[in-house]
């Protein structure tokens, strides 16, 4: 009844001295709150993981549930009294996964659980035999496939995922495609409508601001696919359909393996999308498949260059700025390269396209400035390549991530990181990686708290 008059988003628990064996929670609006099941034991949390080491039967409490919960177990209604059944979900992560092993902090064992990640998410969908991709959550989604145009919405990390995805879309669909933020793609009026597919990005599946883009979108006719990690979420509820990330609990608030299954879901879904629009031959299917297929080992490969990344960040920590450059595809890496820096070392940091350099941030180029460049050999090598020389000239300090045996970039860097070469969509899963070496060694050689940075949450499940 009280709530019945409660404005805005929340998730409360409550708990009475005049029924002390119970606790009544509800939600609306806000982040997820998940019920555990366990035998004689009853749990409410924020998030699946810390239910791990007790159960992995669940219950995700939807917007206006209430739930009193006993030892016995869990009794749901909405907010107007009416029962609610609803089944347990059997969550397939168990409480190793939620723990940081040997590791010093969850950020550094997920960046070594990659290889893994990329692996479980194709896994299953691509058949190497038959050169193809199955997408058996599709099946059923209607108005996907009729559409004219795909915009992709999401924030922060998943925005950097969402800029690759696009180029994924325009690549294998050969449809028109863009990206914004769903922070302010939910506020304008954007001309969209049934023959406008939307794709929504989030790990959690519970970005406040992405949900909100996803209600505007489906409020005028839109199909929505979402990407997520978390089946169940609040945005897998309000889409069409479901293209799920294989990540298993990421645990640390700066997202790395979170960010790569992102992509290889955008990836899956772009072929898929090409293939049943008939703009694939089975041959360029079979192509993109056999290219992803090699991508786990290649990462483990890139994994190699931690020492490396461990002694350069010694050098970067002292900095006031660093800049990341990269063009094409490696500009949505630069990009994340920056923010990682900046989430949990507290440096500033910036990430541009290089083209856009002459256009004013060459200003900030001063000596000693350390500039990580992103340069490996793809259609735009020689103009990354021309970038390089261009800030090296002004005395910056320049960190290349290139492929192996790369002379010409070499004879110009001051620092050279090789990581394997992969096809040019899915080099980013590559040179990903020694930027999340080196914003982590430089957090740590500052005594930040890599895992919980300040000001800065795992969901963001406020505006």
């Amino acid at each position: 009844a009280a709530l019945s008059h409660v404005m805005g988003a929340y998730a409360v628990g409550v708990m009475s001295l005049g029924a002390p064996e119970c606790l009544v929670v509800a939600k609306r609006g806000a982040g997820s709150v998940v019920l555990g099941l366990g035998a004689g034991e009853t749990f409410v949390a924020s998030d699946v993981p810390a239910l791990l080491p007790y159960t992995r039967d669940v219950i995700v409490l939807e917007d206006d549930d209430v739930a009193v919960i006993s030892a016995a177990g869990a009794a749901l209604s909405s907010l107007d009294g009416h029962p609610v059944a609803r089944e347990p979900a059997r969550i397939a992560w168990d409480a190793a996964m939620a723990e940081k092993g040997h590791y010093p902090h969850f950020m550094l064992k997920e960046i070594y659980e990659q290889p893994r990640a990329i692996a479980d998410t194709f896994r299953g969908r691509v058949s190497i035999d038959d050169g193809d991709v199955m997408l058996p959550e599709l099946a059923d989604a209607s108005g996907v496939t009729d559409v004219d145009r795909v915009v992709l919405v999401a924030c922060g990390t998943a925005y950097h995922a969402a800029m690759l995805g696009r180029a994924m879309v325009e690549r294998f669909a050969g449809l028109p495609a863009e990206v914004e933020l769903a922070s302010e793609f939910r506020y304008r009026d954007a001309v969209v409508g049934a023959r406008t597919l939307v794709i929504a990005v989030s790990q959690s599946g519970e970005t406040a601001d992405t949900i909100g883009a996803v209600k505007a979108a489906r409020a005028k006719g839109c199909p929505v696919i979402a990407v997520t990690n978390v089946m169940g979420s609040a945005l897998a509820r309000e889409a069409t359909a479901v293209v799920s990330m294989q990540a298993g609990p990421e645990i640390g608030v700066a997202s790395t393996k979170a960010f790569v299954t992102m992509l290889v879901a955008l990836y899956l879904f772009g072929l898929w999308l090409g293939r049943e629009r008939g703009a694939l031959t089975p041959r360029d299917i079979a192509k993109s498949v056999a290219d992803l297929v090699e991508v786990p080992a290649l990462v483990e490969k890139a994994l190699e260059v931690e020492a490396a990344m461990a002694a350069l960040a010694r050098e970067v920590a002292t900095a006031r700025s660093v800049l990341y450059l990269g063009r094409g595809h490696q500009h949505a890496i630069a990009l994340e390269g920056a923010l990682k820096l900046k989430e949990i070392s507290y440096i500033h940091a910036e990430g541009y396209a290089g083209g856009e350099m002459k256009h004013g941030p060459i200003a900030l180029v001063t000596d000693g400035l350390p500039v990580v460049a992103l340069a490996p050999r793809d259609g735009a090598y020689d103009r990354m390549a021309g970038n390089i020389e261009e800030v090296r000239a002004r005395g910056a300090r320049v960190i290349a991530v290139t492929n192996a045996g790369d002379d010409r970039v070499a004879a110009t860097a001051d620092v050279v990181v090789e990581v394997p070469a992969t096809a040019e969509l899915l080099a980013p899963l590559v040179t990903v990686v020694p930027l999340q070496f080196l914003a982590y060694h430089v957090a740590v050689g500052l005594g930040r708290d890599v895992d919980r940075p300040r000001n800065l949450a795992k969901s963001v499940t406020v505006e």
